[in-house]
């Protein structure tokens, strides 16, 4: 049986999120005391996970998908994957903007998906 496209473009956007969230803002709270040379190498190496899974993941989106579908589809896990990250990682608060966030965003998955 083969995974639908967007089941196949959405996990690996996920996943690829995951590494791309860990990469940009994981170094503020692990290396805050090191030079930002060294929290730049270490970020572009976990980057290129978040290439090597979002790469693809557009790629095979964009057999079913409009690019503006697939760019939509990704600020809407990118949504998904940082407030978590946010509150459970780098001990940040809930914020009701969090959630007028993610409305706004549920907005434009639905006018950019309903053709």
């Amino acid at each position: 049986m083969q995974i639908p496209v967007i089941a196949q473009t959405v996990g690996l956007l996920v996943m690829s999120n995951v590494f791309m969230t860990i990469a940009w803002y994981g170094h503020l709270k692990n290396l805050a005391s090191k030079p930002w040379w060294i929290a730049a190498f270490i970020s572009w190496s976990i980057a290129l996970f978040e290439y090597l899974l979002q790469v693809p993941a557009n790629r095979i989106g964009y057999t079913q998908l409009s690019l503006a579908q697939l760019k939509i589809l990704q600020e809407a896990i990118t949504l998904t994957v940082f407030v978590p990250f946010a509150m459970l990682y780098m001990d940040q608060p809930f914020k009701l903007d969090y959630v007028w966030a993610a409305l706004c965003l549920v907005g434009a998955v639905y006018f950019i998906f309903r053709a």
